[in-house]
């Protein structure tokens, strides 16, 4: 598999992991159908999900940018590869353990929706998600990473880091606020209440997948 290749399944993936987060319930696209639905008016449902969206980035920037910095140190890029797929691993199986939603996320004003989503994304895990994608990302089409000077690759790892929570974010707020109009223009209140399906054990699976993989390809590298 070419250098080009594995960097753009790394891009769709990172897009594939915004998709799902948008169509989960759980990120928050409901709201901005309440929104929508309480004032009678479509401009405040894209007013909530610019906020959610918002939040979301926030939650995935603050996730990769410690990442970012912590590749400059290339001495220990193996470690640091291994470390985080095993962070990742642990949130998977603390979620699936413990299914409950935070507290700490009820608590939290409907009006304050950016807040919300920075807060749901955090504790469903969703930058950790991104996490050995976004290594992966690092190294696709740098043969000779390991010999570039650090300030060098600090500029580079942060930029990435950026867009891939850009490119994330967006694929989530895209499809979450397809499925939000859709409900506020044309399938009513009732879908949510009926058709609601909840992705919470499979993300959970995910993060241990992802976790996994991450670790084991740093084997097939060698």
């Amino acid at each position: 598999m070419s250098e080009w290749t594995t960097a753009g399944s790394l891009w769709l993936a990172v897009i594939a992991s915004g998709i799902y987060h948008g169509v989960n319930p759980g990120m928050g696209w409901p709201l901005a159908v309440s929104a929508g639905l309480l004032d009678r008016r479509a401009s405040e449902l894209f007013r909530a999900l610019g906020l959610l969206a918002m939040g979301h980035f926030v939650a995935m920037i603050g996730i990769l940018l410690p990442f970012g910095a912590m590749l400059t140190l290339i001495v220990w890029e193996r470690q640091i590869r291994i470390a985080a797929g095993l962070i990742v691993i642990a949130a998977g199986i603390y979620l699936l353990i413990n299914r409950r939603h935070p507290r700490v996320l009820a608590r939290i004003p409907p009006a304050q929706l950016a807040l919300w989503s920075f807060a749901a994304a955090t504790a469903h895990g969703a930058g950790l998600m991104l996490v050995p994608i976004y290594l992966g990302l690092c190294l696709a089409g740098e043969p000779d990473v390991g010999h570039q000077a650090a300030a060098t690759l600090m500029t580079g790892n942060l930029i990435t880091a950026t867009a891939v929570s850009v490119v994330h974010a967006a694929a989530m707020i895209v499809s979450g606020g397809v499925i939000a109009i859709a409900v506020y223009r044309w399938l009513g209140p009732k879908f949510i209440s009926q058709s609601w399906f909840n992705l919470d054990i499979v993300w959970a699976a995910s993060l241990i997948l992802v976790g996994g993989i991450g670790i084991a390809s740093l084997g097939f590298a060698q």
